[in-house]
């Protein structure tokens, strides 16, 4: 079993850590929000008043941050800005460092290539699967980095995850993750559009459902992660669409696919369309709402 050090305790980072006690290692937690660090304590971990001090003495180092400027902040500037060192000029060599964040891929190309300068392997290993695959653990990561450093990694990411992939060199994971998140928008966008129309057009939306997730249009969104409210239990749309990935994260996932595009001179017309959608729902104050709550901008109800 590995020491670990766990930095980001948010609605996924959690139970992610959560899973990985319960696969016997032995954690050290911490997050700026420190009440968010409490339930841990009940499964075993340790808990850590600084990022620093939460990685002490560790063999592997797992963060799972908002955005690209925590994660440079972490591991290159230091908490506060320069003052401080990032942890990546405090780690041992035979530390490996998986962030799980989802960032620009330039943000995780430039601190692997920090660490490498100190002999330290660094992965960036987004995730996807949502808070539900986080606390089933059934997460799919998608990985970038040397394949040395993958092999080392596997078996601590199958304690929180299904499906591991190796995309490529340092970087490559969160290609592959910006990638699917643009498609997952437009994928819900579409099927929250066509589930409306059905409904306007006096279709019950639990049975609409059931015809396309039986035919060519089915998709995740409509048979997993339903956005029509009251089609399906145990999901956002049926909790007032609290919880889950949230519209404002969707957002930043979405200015980084639409980036990424513009640097590779990628078309990506339906990746706009949803990202205007989705500035949409922000417009109307919905940042802290479940991404399929895209549903509101077609229901006449809630428009």
């Amino acid at each position: 079993m590995a020491r670990i050090g766990f930095l980001g305790l948010g609605n996924m980072g959690q139970p992610m850590a959560i899973n990985l006690l319960k696969a016997g290692h032995a954690l050290t937690a911490f997050d700026i929000v420190t009440e968010q660090s409490a339930p841990l304590v009940d499964h075993g971990a340790s808990i850590a008043d600084t990022a620093s001090s939460a990685v002490q003495d560790v063999d592997v180092v797992i963060s799972m941050l908002p955005a690209s400027e925590h994660v440079a902040e972490l591991y290159l500037d230091g908490p506060g800005g320069n003052e401080d060192p990032g942890l990546v000029s405090q780690l041992s060599a035979d530390t490996l460092i998986i962030d799980c964040s989802t960032i620009a891929a330039e943000t995780s190309k430039a601190v692997a290539s920090a660490a490498a300068d100190r002999g330290i392997t660094m992965l960036d290993a987004p995730v996807s699967g949502g808070v539900g695959g986080a606390v089933a653990g059934t997460l799919t990561f998608i990985v970038g980095g040397t394949e040395g450093g993958f092999n080392a990694a596997k078996p601590i990411l199958e304690d929180m995850g299904r499906h591991i992939f190796h995309a490529g060199d340092a970087g490559a994971g969160q290609v592959g993750k910006i990638c699917n998140n643009m498609l997952l928008a437009i994928t819900m966008t579409g099927t929250a559009e066509a589930l409306q129309m059905g409904v306007d057009n006096g279709l019950d939306p639990k049975v609409l459902s059931d015809i396309i997730s039986a035919s060519s249009g089915g998709n995740w969104a409509v048979s997993s992660y339903n956005p029509y409210p009251g089609v399906m239990d145990n999901v956002p749309a049926s909790d007032d669409y609290r919880g889950g990935f949230l519209v404002r994260l969707m957002i930043k996932d979405l200015a980084l696919a639409l980036d990424m595009a513009r640097r590779s001179g990628s078309e990506t017309p339906l990746g706009d369309l949803a990202n205007s959608r989705y500035e949409q729902l922000r417009e109307q104050g919905l940042d802290d709402m479940d991404f399929s709550s895209i549903q509101k901008l077609y229901r006449a109800t809630d428009r």
